[in-house]
């Protein structure tokens, strides 16, 4: 979106002063920020990232469970193997099952780690190609429009400059053709998206999940 807007105003640079002096400049705004909301591919992108966040979220709790389902039994035998009643022999083996369960969760724990650090750079990435493929379908009717109506300068409205300030302070009714471009964007068909997050280790830092606990020390 940047790009597009410094390409315009460089291109604005460039063209002779006659130019204005002789009143031929067609020049048009739109608003990206509004044109991208109010795409309908952007609720059901957004609709898609939601369900991806959703299981996602259900896979990390599903893991963090069996995770304190095991922490439970390690602690549990570490009671048990406090007793004075036990045997010598049944004292040793119940330390070798403590230990083969200790062994296995600090192995769940890595997997859990993991897999919230793989899941939460796939949905990022996700979200940004949506984002640029809606992008790009936004720009291609834009400059469908210049093609036919003539524009010679097209601004951003919503684009801020270096310094934090709206490039285009002002600018008449008439040269907006926002809704222009949203009505035929939304004359398209909405394709249901089938892509998602590869079935590996992470989840996503938008889930209020606790972060298992330290691996049981052997007493």
């Amino acid at each position: 979106m940047k790009k597009f807007l410094l390409l315009t105003a460089a291109f604005a640079l460039a063209l002779p002063a006659a130019s204005y002096a002789q009143g031929t400049l067609k020049v048009g705004t739109v608003d990206m920020n509004r044109a991208f909301k109010e795409y309908n591919r952007t609720k059901d992108s957004e609709k898609k990232i939601n369900e991806a966040k959703d299981a996602a979220k259900k896979e990390y709790d599903d893991r963090a469970e069996n995770y304190k389902k095991a922490l439970d039994e390690i602690n549990k035998l570490n009671q048990q193997l406090d007793s004075p009643a036990l045997s010598a022999d049944k004292k040793t083996s119940m330390a070798k099952d403590r230990d083969d369960k200790i062994a296995n969760i600090k192995n769940m724990e890595r997997e859990i780690n993991e897999f919230r650090q793989t899941r939460e750079r796939q949905l990022q990435e996700q979200a940004m190609r949506m984002r640029e493929n809606i992008i790009k379908e936004i720009t291609d009717v834009i400059m469908e429009r210049v093609k036919t109506s003539g524009y010679d300068l097209v601004f951003d409205k919503s684009g801020p400059s270096m310094n934090g300030v709206n490039v285009v302070l002002h600018s008449k009714d008439g040269m907006d053709f926002t809704t222009d471009v949203i009505t035929e964007l939304n004359k398209k068909p909405v394709t249901t998206t089938t892509e998602k997050p590869a079935t590996s280790p992470a989840t996503t830092t938008t889930t209020s999940t606790v972060a298992p606990a330290a691996s049981p020390k052997k007493p």
